[in-house]
């Protein structure tokens, strides 16, 4: 349990937050959601210790252990993997130190022994002798293969060192647990497995996402920073935001009665709160609507971006033509090989893969920002294309103001460029700040203020969510689904892909597989796929068995003088070869 009490956070005149008074409650999952910059992230922080409050106080339960996400992916570069997972309990970790240290004394005293004696105890109580099993499986849940266990973190590339960082949070049970973007970098099978564990953990969790299908899996209930006040809401974000939205369009519509609109919020609140697939959403959200007073439920007063991309030219049948494509790594990982395929006029694709390298190699080969090992691609005679990179960072080594920055992709005077830039919520004084000082979410908008300029019918956008928050991101897949031209996009948003996209490429066998339909569908086929490639293994092997009892009957009643039957017997053996070579189908991480 965390008891915030009277907490205000201010730095200089700013006040993120004010006279904040909550309490989060064991068995319970609270997503903390509000506009980049809110202070949802500050707010973590705050709870955790590494950030004081300018008023008021947190209290964790009487003997409790707090566990927090690291965003720190150096810091434990000189450890094993295996020890930086043990190490998120720092409690048993202090505990196997000590031992260690008083085993390996030569001069070992009575009063030693003592100490190891009560050591002793307080190890088996925290269940240490299990302590290496329990790692080992929250490490393979979060897809790090056995073989990484023991390497150096300094020898992981920065993904898995995430993925590590993740096992250490969830380590050893922790009575209260603080994930910040813990979906970050992970793909859409480890945010599954997290999804599950934290559905089934019974303590108290407080979590910022950006990925809503995560936190309407897990959350039980929605913490909205918004304009320097916190408000605690029953339920995950799709129901409340659709409450917002309810008592938004209230707000708007004056003339309704007061009863006419608390009839239709218990309404909504009643079918909302039939509609929930896990039984530890809807055990907590009955107890909370019982005391949930609907005047409570207030619309959200934030502004959000103009997403807007306007085409200047229509495409032609002609979009894009991949013929053959080649990459391989230097260290020789082949990320796709021979790949070919069309994009057609119309086209809202997602790329997939496993290995995230692969699609974003694909993007930069496509932008002649890298070259393929073999193979060639055309773009069609009409098609304009406006990119979003995965990595920004060489677009923002400059101390050119944002209004000089955003001039360097297109034409037009400072009025046209603040045009733009106002769009994506920059206004005032902002568009005179460095852009080298941006923060993540900045930095994004101005990237989409970027790609405006361009004019574009066709969009290419590796993770374009990233760094927007969730209101935003709506505004952006909805601003996709009505675009006339063509999107080719690398997201892990499974709410984005849903509404955008309309096809399925996946690299994850290093080849293109092809499949219509939105992302759940993609879902849905490749297990279809999968299960119909297994049922073949499964009978081509029982084929194979039959056939060598078969060869070695036939091989016996030769040697007993009927030499004819070696023929049908070798005949056999042809036949088995072919069924020998064929691999059983896995789904590789």
């Amino acid at each position: 349990m965390i008891t915030v009490s009277n907490v205000s956070v201010q730095f200089g005149k700013r006040v993120l937050f004010n006279d904040v008074n909550l309490k989060f409650t064991s068995g319970n999952c609270y997503g903390i959601i509000g506009a980049n910059g809110a202070g949802k992230s500050t707010f973590l922080r705050t709870i955790s210790g590494d950030l004081d409050p300018t008023t008021g106080s947190i209290m964790l339960g009487p003997g409790e252990r707090l566990s927090v996400l690291s965003q720190d992916h150096f810091k434990w570069d000189a450890y094993t993997v295996m020890d930086t997972v043990m190490m998120g309990h720092t409690v048993l970790w202090d505990i196997m130190k000590q031992r260690e240290e008083l085993y390996a004394k030569e001069d070992f005293t009575d009063e030693d022994g003592l100490k190891v004696s009560e050591l002793e105890e307080k190890f088996a109580e925290l269940d240490g002798w299990n302590a290496e099993s329990d790692a080992a499986a929250l490490l393979s849940g979060l897809g790090i293969r056995e073989d990484k266990h023991y390497v150096l973190m300094g020898e992981l590339n920065n993904k898995e060192k995430v993925r590590v960082m993740l096992a250490q949070a969830l380590y050893g049970n922790p009575d209260n647990l603080l994930l910040d973007e813990p979906t970050n970098d992970l793909d859409m099978e480890t945010v599954t497995w997290l999804e599950d564990y934290l559905a089934n953990f019974e303590h108290t969790v407080l979590v910022v996402s950006h990925d809503r299908h995560f936190l309407d899996s897990v959350c039980t209930h929605t913490v909205d920073i918004d304009y320097g006040k916190i408000n605690l809401f029953a339920g995950n974000y799709s129901f409340w935001y659709e409450s917002s939205q309810l008592a938004l369009r209230q707000q708007q519509n004056q003339k309704a009665k007061a009863e006419e609109k608390k009839k239709e919020l218990e309404e909504f609140i009643r079918r909302f709160s039939a509609n929930v697939a896990k039984s530890k959403q809807t055990t907590s959200r009955k107890k909370m609507l019982e005391k949930l007073n609907v005047e409570e439920i207030k619309p959200s007063s934030r502004k959000y971006p103009g997403i807007i991309f306007t085409p200047e030219r229509e495409p032609g049948n002609q979009i894009l033509e991949v013929s053959g494509l080649t990459k391989t790594l230097e260290d020789g990982t082949v990320l796709f090989r021979d790949v070919n395929f069309n994009v057609e006029k119309g086209d809202k694709i997602v790329f997939l893969s496993h290995d995230p390298r692969a699609m974003t190699a694909l993007f930069e080969i496509i932008n002649e920002n890298m070259k393929p090992d073999s193979g060639t691609f055309n773009w069609g005679v009409t098609i304009t294309t406006a990119y979003l990179p995965l990595d920004n960072t060489s677009f923002f080594n400059t101390d050119l103001n944002l209004v000089d920055w955003l001039s360097q992709f297109g034409e037009g005077n400072e009025v046209y460029m603040k045009s733009f830039l106002g769009r994506m919520l920059f206004s005032g004084e902002e568009v005179l700040k460095k852009a080298s000082v941006l923060s993540g979410g900045e930095k994004m908008r101005c990237m989409i203020a970027r790609m405006q300029l361009r004019n574009a019918n066709c969009l290419i956008l590796d993770t374009p969510t990233n760094h927007l928050d969730l209101r935003a991101t709506e505004w952006l897949e909805a601003y996709l689904l009505h675009f006339r031209g063509t999107v080719l996009v690398i997201s892990h948003d499974r709410f984005f892909l849903d509404r955008v996209v309309q096809r399925s490429i996946d690299f994850t066998s290093g080849q293109a597989e092809f499949y219509s339909g939105n992302y759940s569908f993609y879902v849905v086929e490749r297990q279809r796929r999968f299960d119909e490639q297994l049922k073949k293994y499964e009978k081509d092997q029982a084929k194979l068995q039959q056939l060598t009892e078969a060869a070695a009957k036939l091989h016996l009643w030769a040697f007993m003088g009927n030499d004819k039957l070696h023929k049908r017997a070798f005949s056999i053996e042809k036949r088995m070869e072919k069924l020998e070579t064929t691999a059983r189908p896995t789904e590789a991480r």
